[in-house]
């Protein structure tokens, strides 16, 4: 037996073709009883509609670009930023019945291509996370006309709408806690500064220790382990008795409790330490390590949910801050 048929749906439903046709490509122009006759005949007879003809239709591919302007390598690494981002894109666009595309930017030539597939309309919309320094992408997208939301504030001059987490509040919260825990030589491992999140950390830290009259004492990681290890060993040489560090990430921490136990310092005995994200590693490692909670599979959800209201027409606010929160645990 053949795939179903539009002729065949129209017989099953006692409608004509054309108004199962309407029906197929969203007017709003059927009768609610007749859609919802037309749309169990569909699932009754397991009729899967022609895509590249609807869209030539509606004008619409029903489909959304994730891109994520990282090489492979980090982006199928152990940071869970980027499963999660793309778990929660991902139940939103399933949700909605909307086909989701991952693309990696992690080279010029690939931003070149991605450039090209956006333009040439073979998606609907483009969400853009992890984005590095001034990236050029959302701006030359949105001014295509292409929907455009990020996930991060943008930096640069693009004016593009972004979903975001308080990165600035939860560091503070993060020394706040330290300081009144008795703390006084609180050292960062700030993340990379061409990243709205290392930028922001970063600068929430300085001005809760401005705020307490404490001076800095930074390291900059790049959020994988090995750089915060890396950080760990130059922030003792810089200043030996330091009794606590905010780590911009979990797994910049991970890397950082892994130097201070091989060189001796008890957690949180001699050095307390707070990380950022609250990754399930959080809570396995030794001791369990306090942190900044952040929604990141929230993130990626409410990515989605502005990308396909902008798609849609309607108007968004320029941005979302979502709340992070303290979770404290035995190594703070």
């Amino acid at each position: 037996m053949g795939r179903p048929t539009l002729e065949q749906v129209a017989q099953h439903a006692g409608v004509s073709r054309a108004t199962v046709s309407r029906v197929v490509n969203g007017s709003p122009t059927v009768a609610e009883p007749i859609r919802a006759a037309v749309e169990r005949a569909i699932s009754e007879l397991g009729y899967v509609p022609n895509q590249a003809a609807r869209s030539l239709v509606t004008q619409r591919t029903d489909s959304f670009a994730l891109i994520l302007p990282e090489w492979t390598t980090r982006v199928f690494s152990d940071d869970q930023l980027f499963p999660g981002v793309i778990r929660g894109v991902g139940q939103e666009m399933e949700a909605a019945d909307k086909q989701l595309v991952l693309m990696l930017a992690g080279s010029a030539a690939s931003h070149d291509r991605i450039e090209r597939y956006a333009l040439a309309r073979h998606v609907d919309g483009v969400l853009i996370a992890s984005m590095h320094g001034a990236d050029p992408l959302p701006g030359t997208l949105a001014r295509m006309g292409v929907p455009v939301v990020c996930g991060g504030r943008p930096l640069g001059r693009a004016r593009v709408p972004y979903v975001d987490v308080d990165n600035v509040n939860g560091a503070r919260q993060a020394v706040r806690h330290l300081l009144d825990t008795g703390r006084s030589r609180i050292a960062t491992i700030a993340g990379p500064q061409d990243m709205v999140a290392g930028i922001d950390r970063l600068t929430g830290y300085r001005e809760e220790l401005r705020d307490s009259d404490r001076r800095s004492i930074v390291a900059v990681g790049d959020f994988t382990r090995d750089s915060g290890a890396v950080a760990m060993k130059q922030l003792l040489q810089d200043d030996p008795q330091l009794d606590a560090v905010f780590v911009a990430s979990d797994l910049m921490a991970n890397g950082a409790i892994r130097v201070l136990r091989e060189q001796g310092r008890r957690v949180p005995d001699d050095v307390a330490v707070v990380g950022f994200d609250d990754i399930e590693l959080a809570r396995y490692t030794e001791p369990a390590l306090t942190t900044i909670r952040q929604p990141i599979d929230g993130l990626g959800r409410e990515m989605a949910r502005q990308l396909l209201r902008l798609a849609g027409g309607e108007t968004i606010p320029d941005q979302v801050v979502l709340p992070t929160e303290l979770v404290v645990r035995a190594s703070a």
